[in-house]
């Protein structure tokens, strides 16, 4: 190995221990802490909710951070968390590459709205067909011309690979989760900076969680007719539809459970309605186990984060 590479991994097996330490430690005031990561989709709620939580209690401490459903996954089943975000179910190549001990939790329901630039909107583009947005994404529909809109070329923002929101539109809209979409000119890491290049531009289309979609000059458009409304997304007849999910691994500890039954208490469900999801009856949800093994990442790494995790996790 040279001296580049070796000094490479040295560097990325520290910062994975130093994320694997700060998971189901205590801090220096004694407290245990919880280490969050995943879906930008979800981000926004579990941090208000992170913080409410602390509000109720001063034993436990949450650290909260983005980074895609797929690192919240990976980062739940490597030890790096405990708990993960996620705006989709684990797949099954997941499950196959890491093992059958996914714990999931379903939080809410949200729906990922194809937003227009507010003078796209305006000029008279309310609603797509899914054809529509699928042509436009692929690069056969390059003009807003083509589909009552303004005559100006199209600005299609899409996500990175490994967003739980990306996976789904290309499900849903393309066809496939690893459909290619040769008509994006942006990809953006996060909803956030979606939004940004929709509002910041009079010609662009992205997709991204509803919530975002509630203030600023962008507007959600209908799909195949179905606005995404409340009761279009509860009763799953908005196209793009879809559960929110945390992740815990092999099995659920007390601390885990305590921060996950406050965000399905009252005071986190309106949190996750606040932040424009819906919310489900703490009732209806129980942690459903699914199967998964793993190879994760480079051998050096992956066998000193499997080491640690399991003398760290609680049960």
């Amino acid at each position: 190995m040279n001296q580049p590479e070796k000094s490479r991994r040295i560097r990325v097996l520290t910062a994975a221990l130093l994320l694997l330490m700060a998971a189901g430690c205590v801090d220096r005031e004694g407290r245990e802490n919880l280490v969050i990561t995943g879906s930008t989709t979800v981000l926004p709620a579990v941090e208000r909710c992170a913080e409410a939580f602390k509000m109720t209690q001063d034993e436990i401490g949450v650290q909260v951070s983005s980074g895609g459903s797929g690192r919240g996954i990976l980062d739940v089943a490597s030890g790096l968390s405990d708990i993960g975000m996620a705006s989709r179910e684990v797949k099954d190549s997941e499950i196959e590459r890491f093992g059958d001990h996914f714990v999931e939790h379903l939080i809410g329901y949200d729906a990922i709205a194809v937003a227009v630039s507010k003078d796209v909107y305006d000029a008279g583009v309310t609603e797509l067909s899914s054809e529509d947005v699928s042509k436009i994404y692929s690069g056969e529909i390059d003009n807003w011309r083509y589909i009552g809109g303004p005559d100006m070329m199209i600005l299609p923002v899409a996500r990175v690979p490994g967003s739980g929101t990306g996976e789904t539109f290309n499900e849903m809209i393309m066809g496939s989760i690893r459909a290619e979409t040769e008509g994006v000119e942006v990809n953006a890491m996060e909803n956030a900076e979606i939004k940004t290049l929709i509002v910041q531009s009079d010609k662009a289309i992205g997709y991204l969680g509803i919530g975002y979609t509630t203030t600023g000059d962008l507007r959600a458009v209908a799909i195949d007719g179905i606005a995404p409304s409340a009761e279009n997304v509860k009763d799953r007849s908005y196209k793009l539809s879809r559960p929110l999910y945390l992740y815990t691994w092999n099995g659920t500890s007390k601390t885990e459970a305590q921060f996950i039954d406050f965000i399905l208490g009252p005071e986190g469900q309106r949190i996750i309605e606040e932040e424009g999801f819906f919310p489900v009856a703490a009732s209806s949800v129980e942690g459903a186990c699914m199967n998964t093994n793993s190879d994760f990442g480079p051998e050096l790494i992956y066998g000193v984060v499997q080491c640690l995790s399991r003398s760290n996790r609680r049960t």
